[in-house]
């Protein structure tokens, strides 16, 4: 059976291969003897032999001008397909020709590439933003930048592909910037971004490059007052940085805001917003801006999202990358680390003794294992400052500005810090946890060797890390060296280390209590609002009676403030003002002066 299967394929090859012949055309022609024939469905028949020169290729005298015969199709086909037939290419040209003619122009295009513009004038931005530019310290553009800008001020649609710390939000400001100066407009812009660090990020940079011609920004993010936000949109400012969740309540609920003179749609790190769930609010919005708005999208990784949202948003678009697919910049010295997972902490606590003063980002997986890491670090003496979701905005601000500012050196963040935030003096990037996306290393490690400045990355792997360690290694093509350790001077610090460590559960679990007592109030400045809700809800509990005939006991709090509920409206007005409590005579209940306090606590 298998004899006949056999022989039914190679005659039915045979038959397909006489009739792609041309007519009155030998199927081995050879100028000397006979050649011996193949089976056509040897591997030796498909091949081109390199001792026989391949024959020109010609065109049989009834073919239409430009449409070659079907041995030069079968011949191209053979090769691989590099010259393609739909390209246009001179029919009766011998390919070794066309390859000859293709030669200089790849020449002349290494020659233009060589010539980069070296300012912002030469990309066609105007006067006014390159003296913006130049306040900023932006002396020669990017190559995101030379590569975007033009286009962008052609009026095209662009996918940015480009690697963290490249200066991909001047490629999408700065054209941004020029057409408002072109023709001013209120609610000219929104700028997408997944997290809410990033957006005031970018908020930043769009007022100090539109300072000088008078750019409002409003930035619409969670963890802040929608009431103040609303404010801030009936103002119409031209330019609007958003995440995609807080836009899209905005869009339903606030009164008179929309979006239908929209001109500009800016997503930066795209494959990230489409990665944390947002597509239900990106379709959403995009159903209520302008079709014929200009569309941005910007990442350092694409993503198969990011190509289904391309065809989706943008018409025509030009693509501008300016590096591979997944890349890391070359002054980053990357680095990793096998341990077991157990001493982790020694570990974390030896590297940043042996690379004392710089400056520090620490990964870590979840938000409690990165506040346990802080109270941790800073039980052993180190000034480190977290950073993740569960804070509220006023303290994931406060983190990021502190670190900037320097008054920190060490921030432990979740991948909420890992995309788009511009922090100049980091130095040392640590994978305390390794990211379990291996596209995330590189938004990490982007953190660190920012706009051509030089840094370090190290990556703990455990035993149970190695597959995504691999993973990690095989996307961005290389094998990382091993981190040098003294494992006997690790292990000196354990005993230490341990007791940080205890320290550390303690403080964690009383602040999950204090969290808890306070029905969810995390923001240390708000103390008094928690005692205020407390004093509330035991009030309204209570039967309607004259407060002078309860029980005359007060109750007094954690903070030694009386929180009882022997209070009328007007002594809970003093109450809110933050005046302590004292017992007196006849069950009643007095409010010192401030002066009268230290004789009533006596």
């Amino acid at each position: 059976m298998r004899a006949l299967r056999g022989l039914a394929r190679s005659f039915a090859c045979f038959l397909y291969s006489r009739r792609i012949q041309e007519p009155g055309r030998p199927a081995h022609h050879t100028h000397g003897a006979q050649a011996p024939r193949e089976p056509p469905h040897s591997p030796a028949a498909l091949r081109v032999a390199p001792s026989r020169p391949a024959p020109p290729r010609t065109t049989s005298p009834t073919a239409a001008p430009g449409h070659t015969t079907a041995p030069s199709v079968l011949r191209a086909a053979l090769r691989g397909g590099r010259h393609k037939m739909a390209a246009g290419a001179a029919p009766g040209r011998p390919a070794e020709q066309e390859a000859a003619v293709e030669a200089p122009v790849e020449e002349e295009d290494e020659e233009v590439a060589g010539a980069a513009p070296q300012s912002f004038k030469e990309l066609g931005v105007t006067d006014v933003l390159c003296e913006a530019c130049d306040q900023l310290g932006w002396k020669v553009p990017t190559k995101i930048q030379v590569e975007a800008i033009p286009v962008a001020l052609q009026g095209r649609d662009i996918i940015g592909l480009a690697e963290t710390g490249s200066g991909k939000t001047g490629a999408f400001a700065l054209p941004i910037l020029q057409a408002l100066l072109e023709a001013p407009q209120r609610l000219f812009a929104l700028v997408l971004t997944p997290t809410r660090e990033l957006a005031f990020q970018i908020s930043e940079q769009f007022e100090a490059l539109g300072s000088s011609i008078g750019v409002h920004s409003a930035v619409i993010v969670g963890g802040i007052d929608t009431m103040s936000q609303s404010l801030a949109l009936a103002k119409k400012p031209h330019i609007i940085i958003a995440t995609p969740g807080r836009l899209v309540d905005h869009l339903e609920n606030t009164k008179g805001f929309n979006l239908r003179a929209l001109k500009f749609l800016v997503m930066d790190e795209a494959d990230r917003i489409l990665n944390m769930d947002f597509e239900t609010e990106v379709d959403k919005i995009l159903k209520v801006i302008p079709r014929d708005r200009k569309t941005f999208l910007f990442s350092a990784t694409m993503t198969k999202q990011v190509q289904k949202l391309q065809r989706a948003a943008l018409k025509n678009p030009v693509k501008c990358a300016v590096s591979s697919k997944y890349q890391t910049v070359e002054k980053l010295q990357q680095y990793y680390i096998f341990i077991p997972s157990k001493f982790k902490d020694s570990y974390l606590v030896y590297i940043l003794n042996e690379l004392a003063g710089n400056s520090f980002m620490v990964f870590c997986s979840t938000c409690n294992n990165t506040q346990r890491t802080a109270l941790l670090l800073r039980n052993l003496g180190f000034t480190a400052i977290p950073l993740h979701g569960q804070m509220s905005q006023n303290k994931r601000l406060g983190s990021l500005n502190k670190f900037k500012a320097k008054a920190r050196s060490i921030l432990l963040a979740t991948d909420v810090a890992s995309r788009g935030l511009d922090i100049p003096h980091v130095d040392v990037v640590i994978n305390f946890d390794i990211p379990t996306h291996s596209k995330d290393y590189i938004h990490r490690v982007g953190r660190t060797a920012r706009a051509g400045r030089s840094g370090k990355s190290i990556t703990f792997v455990t035993q149970y890390d190695v597959e995504l360690f691999q993973r990690i290694e095989h996307l961005i093509g290389k094998k990382l060296p091993a981190f040098p350790m003294q494992e006997e001077e690790v292990m000196m610090l354990t005993e230490r280390v341990a007791e940080a460590q205890r320290f550390a559960r303690m403080e964690l679990r009383e602040q999950g209590e204090k969290k808890r007592s306070r029905n969810g109030d995390d923001d240390d400045t708000e103390e008094a609002l928690g005692v205020r809700k407390k004093v509330a809800e035991v009030t309204n509990s209570l039967p309607e009676r004259p407060w002078h005939t309860l029980s005359s006991r007060p109750v007094f709090d954690e903070t030694g403030y009386s929180a009882s509920p022997l209070i009328d409206g007007s002594m809970l007005k003093l109450v809110e003002q933050g005046w302590p409590w004292t017992p007196g005579h006849c069950g009643q209940h007095q409010a010192l002066a401030p002066q009268d306090q230290r004789r009533g606590k006596e």
